[in-house]
């Protein structure tokens, strides 16, 4: 009992533990930070890139809105007359043909032409030249010189002014008509040392254009085409633009460009190579402009 009273009682040892919390000046929030910032810096590159893409889809529309949406439908693109081009020259003997109709009241003569090739020149052929079988305008041009849309000649391009949607292109013995904005048909025959001239609408794809820009009653003139011949076409009378090409466009002419000149007189050849004179002598604005009008010339092979 005594030794039981002399032991010393046990004194409980006490731990207290602390959980060290980290400081918060400044750590806390410069951690979060930086989160904050790549947040930010995705939705900005994100808004961006949807920003980009817009205004691609934007400059595709306006570029198909230029090149394609022209009022009328295109029965040929710009690719499929240079493909057009560069098929070996169909060899013919050199003639033009002619017939005449009347459609919807309009008194038409169509020129088949054949076995030719064609270019633009600068001097107005002879009409003894035995090697023309036939000639025409070709572009409209301003009082300085420019012509009035594209105009290439034997591989050199010339001044211009503006432009219109229709075309006629010229290339190793072949040649075409199409409507397009597009100058891939030019720099093309180009290349090729050919001719070019661009020219009004008149019909495109068996369709009419909307309005036209020339006014008033006058002998018309037009480069056209039924499947593959081309004609060139000249009206016995005074029509209004409307009248012609809706007559064209009744007479099964799939493509048709305006030719200027009225009722200048021309001529084409026959297959016996007998000069046959289209229109009537009016030599005053010619001589005034030597050197100057862009003559269709279309000389045999």
């Amino acid at each position: 009992m005594d030794e039981l009273n002399k032991q010393k009682p046990e004194v409980p040892v006490i731990i207290i533990e602390r959980d060290e919390q980290p400081q918060s000046n400044g750590v806390v929030a410069n951690a979060s930070a930086p989160s904050r910032m790549k947040k930010w810096l995705k939705r900005f590159l994100a808004l961006l890139a949807i920003g980009c893409m817009m205004a691609a889809i934007l400059w595709g529309y306006h570029l198909w809105n230029y090149y394609y949406n022209i009022g009328v439908p295109v029965s040929v693109t710009p690719n499929q007359n240079i493909e057009k081009l560069k098929q070996p020259v169909k060899h013919e003997t050199p003639e033009v043909v002619m017939t005449g109709d009347s459609i919807l009241g309009v008194a038409m003569d169509f020129y088949a032409i054949h076995g030719v090739k064609a270019s633009i020149e600068f001097v107005e052929p002879d009409m003894a030249d035995t090697s023309v079988y036939m000639y025409c305008r070709s572009a409209d041009y301003t009082a300085d010189g420019k012509s009035l849309g594209s105009l290439v000649a034997k591989g050199v391009e010339k001044p211009s002014f503006r432009t219109r949607l229709g075309y006629m292109a010229m290339a190793d013995g072949n040649m075409v008509i199409g409507i397009s904005r597009s100058e891939k048909v030019k720099d093309y025959v180009q290349e090729r040392g050919g001719s070019f001239f661009r020219q009004f609408i008149l019909v495109s794809d068996g369709v009419i254009p909307p309005r036209f820009y020339l006014r008033g009653k006058v002998e018309r003139r037009a480069i056209g085409r039924i499947d593959d011949q081309l004609y060139f076409i000249a009206t016995r009378h005074k029509e209004t633009l409307y009248d012609f090409a809706e007559a064209l466009c009744e007479k099964g002419f799939v493509d048709a460009i305006y030719i200027t000149g009225g009722n200048e007189k021309v001529f084409y050849r026959s297959k016996d190579g007998v000069r046959h004179d289209i229109g009537i002598s009016d030599d005053s604005p010619r001589k005034k402009s030597v050197g100057e009008i862009p003559w269709l010339v279309f000389r045999k092979f």
